[in-house]
């Protein structure tokens, strides 16, 4: 389990991840390290408390967006490294940066079609339903909450919908995503499921997605990430 550290100006593991347990970006993250097996310690940004500490100056410092996740690995790049931010390109750099356990397969077509699933989820589906755009759904166009809930299920389960069809019927996919090793698309994809089943999505005509979600709930690397085994967990 990562070290979990509260004050956002302490520092003393050299990989840190700033994260709040239920953000799908930084769920992807966390598994990519762990499948990667790298240590990291977790700073927890919560973004509901006191209206959100990714407003806080500290976190803007940090990140402008006002978004989690942020990276910072002091490991490779010394006392002051540059902030990592946005959760493909982070784990991009790990990819290149700790290339021991690959999350993309070797093969260029291959490769694209990896991360053809984590864009489709990371581009497609998760903006329309993460937390910002579900606040201004509320606090400006005063949409209620259940009709709030109803967009999600919309965008969510459309999109799911469109990424079951295409998996069911390619002959690449295997116990995972792609074939019967773990990649970057298994980490796109657990996230967006999880929080689906949270909002009540049905997911009950997508048995090629359920079963790989399955598949990787055996691995400790998405065990160990998953938003309940965090320690920032409520």
């Amino acid at each position: 389990m990562p070290e979990c550290r509260t004050d956002l100006r302490e520092a003393a593991i050299a990989m840190k991840l700033y994260s709040y347990f239920r953000s799908s970006a930084a769920y992807r993250v966390r598994i990519a390290l762990n499948l990667k097996g790298l240590a990291y310690d977790v700073i927890p940004v919560h973004l509901l408390r006191q209206g959100g500490a990714q407003f806080s100056p500290d976190y803007l410092r940090l990140n402008p967006e006002a978004l989690v996740p942020v990276l910072i690995d002091d490991s490779q790049l010394g006392s002051g490294a540059p902030v990592l931010k946005q959760s493909l390109a982070i784990i991009e750099y790990l990819e290149e940066a700790y290339p021991a356990v690959a999350l993309l397969p070797p093969a260029p077509l291959a490769r694209a079609f990896v991360r053809g699933i984590a864009l489709s989820i990371a581009c497609d589906i998760h903006p329309l339903n993460n937390l910002r755009v579900l606040r201004y759904l509320a606090r400006q166009l005063k949409v209620d909450q259940e009709d709030r809930d109803a967009w999600y299920r919309h965008w969510c389960g459309q999109g799911l919908a469109a990424l079951e069809q295409s998996l069911a019927a390619d002959a690449r996919v295997g116990t995972y995503c792609y074939g019967d090793t773990p990649t970057l698309a298994d980490c796109c994809l657990i996230p967006q499921l999880f929080n689906a089943e949270r909002l009540d999505c049905d997911l009950s005509a997508m048995p090629t997605l359920l079963r790989i979600r399955d598949a990787c709930m055996q691995l400790d690397a998405f065990v160990a990430a998953a938003p309940g085994n965090q320690p920032d967990a409520e």
